[in-house]
């Protein structure tokens, strides 16, 4: 199988670069998989799990948003957040919802409410992608 550069970028660091044969990535109007020579796009990254096909089996990293770029020289990824799925840890993401419902209910203005509310919603389709 052919293969094409990838990268993957989180705030901290660079999760990952090297060439791959494939690459599945929750993007915000669905999951989609990239191979080589795959026609040019940009698109929303929706909080999911990227799964990187390559020489050494399926690496798993989990992503809260961010943005996917499909061009000639390979995919990029530069996720709000990105962290291995083996090291990911569920129960700070449990956690994380619970403090933000709190900060919804209290909330004092309405922007403060809907911002709150939109990373909210973000936490717990993280959790449901994870499968929980």
């Amino acid at each position: 199988m052919a293969s094409f550069h990838f990268d993957l970028v989180s705030p901290e660091k660079l999760l990952f670069s090297g060439d791959v044969e494939q690459v599945d990535v929750p993007g915000s109007e669905g999951d989609f998989g990239v191979l080589a020579g795959h026609a040019p796009f940009i698109t929303t990254v929706r909080p999911g799990i990227v799964t990187i096909f390559g020489e050494g089996g399926a690496l798993k990293v989990v992503v809260n948003g961010g943005f996917a770029e499909v061009n000639p020289q390979g995919l990029t990824v530069l996720a709000d957040m990105a962290v291995p799925l083996d090291d990911f840890d569920r129960s700070v993401l449990a956690s994380q919802i619970t403090d933000a419902q709190e900060d919804v209910v209290d909330a004092k203005e309405d922007w403060q409410r809907d911002k709150l509310a939109h990373k909210l919603e973000q936490l717990k389709a993280l959790q449901a992608a994870l499968g929980h």
